[in-house]
């Protein structure tokens, strides 16, 4: 029970079960299993998209990558070579190449938040449970394994917060 909005491209060597894919998407060489795909996305090539996750409007996902129950929030990007499992991704995110939710401890799974305006640094380990609070950024490498507040910058291994941003003020 698969649905394809117009204007969406299936490309080759595409495998799409049971999965809703809204219009104007494409998705190359990759599989979406079970999962809801909103307009104007982009994912591949070489993707898994694995049962129970949401992608909305206007995301990008790269190549190589898997999302497993998550939420990807509207007009984020997933870069290559990235997982991300039992994860709610707000809007505005950019996750990095190569970054992954740490979410199974070897006995039960957790989840990871990335609240919106976001940026996950290249090669970032989030060890779940965790939250990254909006605005914050982390640095390439960085593993993220307690809760960062908002509009912070955290690096190194386990990140320490090194700074907070100043917050912009945006006229009305």
């Amino acid at each position: 029970s698969t649905s394809v909005g117009s204007g969406s491209v299936i490309g080759p060597n595409t495998m799409i079960e049971n999965s809703r894919i809204g219009k104007n998407g494409r998705i190359i060489w990759s599989v979406v299993e079970q999962a809801s795909i909103s307009d104007s996305v982009s994912i591949g090539p070489f993707s898994h998209i694995r049962k129970g996750t949401l992608v909305e409007d206007n995301v990008k996902i790269g190549n190589f990558s898997e999302i497993k129950k998550s939420r990807i929030g509207a007009n984020s990007k997933v870069s290559h070579f990235s997982y991300l499992g039992d994860a709610d991704i707000d809007v505005n995110v950019n996750i990095g190449a190569g970054a992954v939710t740490c979410n199974y401890d070897g006995d039960k799974k957790h989840d990871t938040l990335i609240e919106k305006d976001t940026f996950i640094g290249s090669g970032t380990m989030l060890i779940a449970p965790v939250k990254v609070g909006r605005g914050s950024v982390t640095g390439a490498g960085s593993v993220v394994n307690k809760d960062v507040l908002p509009n912070s910058l955290v690096v190194g291994v386990p990140a320490k917060q090194i700074n907070k941003k100043k917050k912009v003020e945006k006229d009305n």
